[in-house]
């Protein structure tokens, strides 16, 4: 590692120590040149490839900003959409590619935002496979019953089936 004080091509390491939940190294160095001292921090770079084509950096506040929208006026306690980008940012690093397609990202997302909020989890799907109208949500709300015991939950108690219509009074 060169040094940025005096740019001499070589340096020596006096501490190591694991950082970011062990995302990342912090190393202490010193200059056989120069005597002074600087750190250095080294990390796996995850990148994301966008459905553009151009390709970012991996960035759990944006997982954090996406998911916070989607939860807005939800009783979701911040620290668990934390945990949650965490388990996702966890998800993402360990398929083991230096390059991950946004629509991994999002897949990564959508599973442990369905066990934290459902609404938000529809919310954050409607952007995500681009809905475009109100079947595209019943579907979905369809596809989450099964899993779910069929509201057991949710409104199980409910005698009207949620594909009938009410009843209409006769004249």
């Amino acid at each position: 590692m060169r040094c940025p004080f005096c740019r001499h091509p070589d340096s020596r390491v006096i501490d190591s120590r694991e950082v970011d939940d062990g995302q990342a190294i912090r190393r202490r160095r010193s200059c056989p040149e120069c005597n002074r001292r600087f750190s250095t921090l080294e990390g796996a770079l995850l990148s994301v490839v966008k459905r553009s084509g151009v390709t970012e950096p991996f960035s759990r506040s944006k997982v954090i900003a996406g998911v916070t929208r989607a939860c807005q006026g939800r009783p979701v306690d911040p620290d668990a959409i934390d945990r949650l980008a965490q388990r996702v940012e966890e998800t993402v690093r360990g398929s083991g590619q230096a390059e991950v397609p946004s629509p991994e990202v999002g897949l990564a997302i959508l599973g442990p935002l369905r066990d934290l909020d459902e609404v938000a989890y529809l919310r954050f799907a409607s952007v995500y496979r681009s809905f475009t109208s109100a079947e595209d949500f019943a579907a979905e709300i369809r596809s989450m019953r099964p899993e779910h015991g069929h509201g057991a939950d949710h409104g199980a108690d409910r005698e009207e089936s949620p594909d009938r219509s009410p009843p209409v009074a006769a004249n």
